[in-house]
């Protein structure tokens, strides 16, 4: 019988089958969202870090404009062609310098130093007093006409880039020049704007000048920044760019643009996982919503299980025992609700059912029994008739000790059939009985041998009277007797799970296929003389007692004779005829 859902699955998998395309398609725009936000945000970090980094620039361009300023400035063009002129007042000129250097550096928004060398009179002139006067000065350094980056600075404060402009403008070294002007500002100027940019977008930017040396913001933690300048350093760097690196267990977004000025990258770098959270919460909130009402589904799912559900399949179990004839059945459950009205009524309608059904039944049982004990009675002329042949025979060849035996025998054999009140015995006793009679044989058939062969736990089953008898009789006569051959026969017991068989077999003549098939029919219909009685009656009445599957069958044996096989059901009751029988 295939598999029926019930509505309870049915609900469930509509539910799967409604989700399904939902999760399914809330992942495919997740992932496409995913991806476009993260492109965004992506594009817009580095946006944000490009402009950062053209402010910057801005800055050190004005002061790359200094040097220009400087040298067309006519106070301090007329200072260097009339320097050394001897009725010149330098110490006036030099102080009115240096005065205006320091203006111009303090108009600047960044803290800088301006400079201004003369090589041939070793003259140093600055807008800073750690700087102005010195005679310190590296007179055989190369004129430097793009930014550079000292490590030290003049003041000794820490790293700063300086830029350089001589003249004439072709001059390499200092001492080519006859004058120099140099623009000096400190690293704090770009730490300000690196913590300035960290506080508005809450990063963590540095500069990189693509080898070794790197400028930190103030509360920049050096472990990450130094893992990606060691990863960076060994790349060959575009001007702009994103590159994602695995540092320290978690994924990291670097963002690098480099300045046009300084020739440096500005870098900074925000985990993935902040980038996506935002898009992650509202997938993880998607998914409990999901969860929240799957569970809401099955819940209700489950409700409608409890009070429809069981018990329509309770009222179904019940219906099927019906069916099966267990009029006794009655539903127990109690549904607390619209169905505890049907239940009732069921429970009322199986009540009245099976009293009347048991009033049929009964006398159903009475007449069958009495159909039975008309069958088995049958069987005792027909085998009466033969032994009393069997007898006179022997009498007549005065065969004292055959007429002894057969009497014997035969009073057994009637002291056993004569007992009609009950018609169901044990095993044991028909293979008793078999025994007499195949006794009473062996003295009428002198080269008959026989062998029973029966499970000692089989012995106890019980079967209607006198079932045996005749299919070891039908043995004889239409085996052994009719085949010069035949000189044996065998009982056998097995048993399997649902089935009992007793084996009777011969080594006669046997049967041809054509004939075979014509007996199993000839068993089928009404009675009549071309099957005999007895084979009859003995299937009947294990069909009559022990339903479908019960019965006797014939097959061609091993040594070309007749194999007749008992089989009956070993669950069915055997107290009275079983329920589950139809009429052929």
């Amino acid at each position: 019988m295939p598999y029926k859902l019930n509505i309870f699955s049915k609900i469930l998998i509509l539910l799967v089958l409604l989700l399904i395309p939902i999760v399914v398609l809330y992942s495919f725009t997740n992932r496409i969202t995913n991806n476009v936000v993260q492109d965004q945000i992506q594009s817009s970090n580095l946006n944000r870090l490009s402009f950062f980094l053209h402010q910057l620039d801005s800055n050190v361009e004005r002061l790359a404009m200094s040097p220009v300023i400087l040298g067309s400035d006519p106070y301090i063009r007329e200072f260097i062609d009339r320097s050394g002129t001897p009725d010149y007042d330098m110490l006036k000129e030099q102080s009115r310098i240096i005065e205006k250097l320091s203006l111009q550096s303090v108009a600047s928004g960044w803290v800088n130093e301006l400079t201004i060398v003369i090589p041939k009179e070793k003259k140093v002139l600055s807008s800073s007093i750690f700087v102005n006067g010195t005679d310190q000065w590296p007179w055989t350094s190369s004129v430097h006409r793009t930014w550079s980056y000292d490590t030290q600075g003049a003041n000794k404060s820490g790293g700063s880039f300086y830029r350089e402009i001589s003249e004439p403008f072709r001059a390499e070294v200092l001492d080519q020049a006859r004058v120099l002007y140099q623009v000096r500002f400190s690293t704090q100027n770009l730490i300000q704007l690196l913590d300035v940019y960290k506080l508005d977008k809450r990063s963590d930017p540095f500069l990189f000048d693509g080898q070794t040396a790197s400028i930190v913001n103030s509360t920049s933690d050096l472990t990450i920044p130094g893992a990606i300048r060691e990863r960076l350093a060994g790349m060959s760097l575009p001007a702009s760019g994103q590159v994602q690196f695995d540092i320290a267990g978690q994924q990291y977004l670097i963002s690098f643009v480099k300045s046009e000025q300084l020739g440096w990258y500005l870098v900074d770098y925000v985990p993935v996982e902040k980038i996506l959270s935002p898009i992650t919460m509202t997938r993880n909130l998607f998914y409990v919503s999901i969860g929240l009402l799957l569970g809401m589904s099955v819940l209700a799912s489950f409700l409608l299980y409890r009070n429809v559900q069981i018990p329509i399949v309770k009222m179904i179990q019940s219906v099927q025992k019906v069916k099966r004839g267990d009029l006794s059945a009655r539903i127990e459950y109690k549904a607390k609700n619209e169905f505890d009205f049907l239940i009732q009524r069921f429970n009322e309608m199986a009540q009245q059912i099976q009293v009347l059904v048991e009033d049929v039944y009964a006398e159903k049982i009475r007449s069958r029994e009495a159909t039975l004990k008309q069958l088995q009675s049958q069987i005792h002329p027909h085998f009466l008739y033969n032994s009393l042949f069997f007898i006179i025979n022997s009498a007549e060849m005065e065969d004292k000790e055959s007429v002894v035996a057969m009497a014997q025998n035969l009073a057994e054999y009637y002291r056993y059939t004569t007992r009609v009140e009950n018609q169901m015995v044990r095993l044991r006793e028909e293979v008793d009985m078999a025994h007499h009679y195949l006794n009473i044989q062996t003295l009428r058939i002198h080269r008959l041998t026989y062998e029973i062969k029966v499970p000692e736990a089989m012995m106890e089953e019980r079967i209607p009277r006198l079932i045996l008898q005749p299919l070891v009789e039908n043995a004889i006569i239409h085996g052994i007797e009719r085949s010069l051959q035949g000189d044996r026969i065998m009982i056998t017991g097995e048993q399997d799970a649902d089935f009992n068989r007793l084996i009777v077999e011969d080594n006669g003549g046997g049967l041809s296929d054509e004939d075979m098939e014509k007996l199993h029919k000839q068993l089928g219909a009404s009675m009549s003389d071309e099957v005999g009685c007895g084979t009859w009656n003995v299937h009947h009445r294990l069909y009559y007692q022990f339903g479908v599957g019960s019965g006797l069958t014939f097959h061609r044996g091993a040594s070309g004779g007749m194999r007749a096989v008992l089989t009956w059901n070993r669950h069915v009751q055997t107290s009275g005829p079983a329920m589950e029988v139809r009429e052929t």
